[in-house]
């Protein structure tokens, strides 16, 4: 398998992690000639997700009826993604760093949550011990177990931002674009971790072409930013990757206890049930528990 037909495979692998999240249904991933790609159905609608691979890099197709919701919604998914991949240069771990990643921005419901990690060569061998690895290979138990131990292990070596749908709302109003805000929140929770530890290194996960905006700060000028797709793979992004989606899921457990049973995601049941939060509750109701800027708040009037 070349190098450019690995990436097609992951890249094609991660469109499928993002349908599963969205429950959407699909089928399972098929190997062409010159591409992989899934079908994607509902109701009597269909389209195809195709990734070829080639010797210019990777390239993203999707083929359906550009006017369908399916098409639209699917469309929405693997948007952020480049058209074209290129492999990107291979780093060495630093011994030291702070990794970085976030949860919740494809979801209607919830806050987006950013957390930092330091790690070091001791604490990486206890990380791996603990299971440590991208959030997205975990099932939810996995997560609160594996981040509880985080915890209590490296108190101080970590920190999580938490942007409530409020908050967010506000955020989007002020900045017009999620890059900045996801910017914003990588950025503070970085600063916030740099007070506490020292390093030259911060590996985050690629969201956008811009720098972090702590960065630009003069005295960060003897750190390396380096921002990666599927920064997962570096074991302090992973533990970043856990506390985020921890504290994202335990946002919804808290919703639950006070009797709002919400769902992940921007799918159909998501819509559904921000029509009957507005039927009992309000509008204000649902920009307390749902970011409002999703194309989902255009269908519930």
């Amino acid at each position: 398998m070349t190098q450019n037909e690995k990436i097609a495979h992951e890249h094609i692998q991660k469109i499928a992690d993002l349908l599963t999240n969205r429950s959407l249904n699909f089928s399972a991933i098929n190997k062409k000639d010159y591409n992989f790609e899934v079908t994607v159905e509902r109701s009597s609608e269909k389209l195809k997700v195709q990734v070829y691979f080639g010797k210019k890099g990777v390239k993203t197709i999707l083929q359906g009826n550009l006017e369908s919701e399916l098409y639209k919604e699917v469309n929405k998914i693997i948007a952020d993604e480049p058209k074209f991949q290129f492999s990107e240069k291979e780093i060495t771990e630093p011994k030291e760093y702070i990794g970085t990643d976030e949860s919740g921005k494809g979801d209607f419901f919830g806050p987006l949550t950013t957390a930092a990690f330091y790690v070091n060569e001791t604490s990486k061998k206890i990380l791996s011990a603990l299971g440590v690895r991208d959030s997205k290979d975990l099932n939810d138990n996995q997560i609160e177990n594996i981040a509880v131990n985080i915890k209590k292990k490296f108190p101080d070596a970590y920190e999580v931002i938490t942007i409530t749908p409020s908050k967010y709302n506000e955020l989007y109003k002020r900045f017009k674009n999620l890059n900045k805000i996801l910017n914003w929140s990588h950025s503070k929770a970085v600063e916030n971790l740099l007070n506490r530890k020292k390093c030259n290194y911060v590996i985050t996960d690629k969201f956008s072409k811009e720098d972090l905006q702590i960065s630009l700060s003069d005295k960060m000028n003897n750190i390396e930013f380096i921002q990666l797709h599927k920064a997962e793979k570096y074991i302090g992004v992973a533990a970043a990757s856990i506390l985020a989606r921890d504290q994202f899921n335990k946002w919804f457990e808290r919703q639950k206890k006070l009797g709002f049973n919400l769902q992940k995601g921007a799918s159909e049941l998501v819509e559904q049930i921000a029509k009957e939060i507005i039927s009992k509750y309000g509008n204000d109701k649902l920009a307390e528990l749902s970011k409002l800027h999703f194309k989902t708040t255009t269908k519930l009037n």
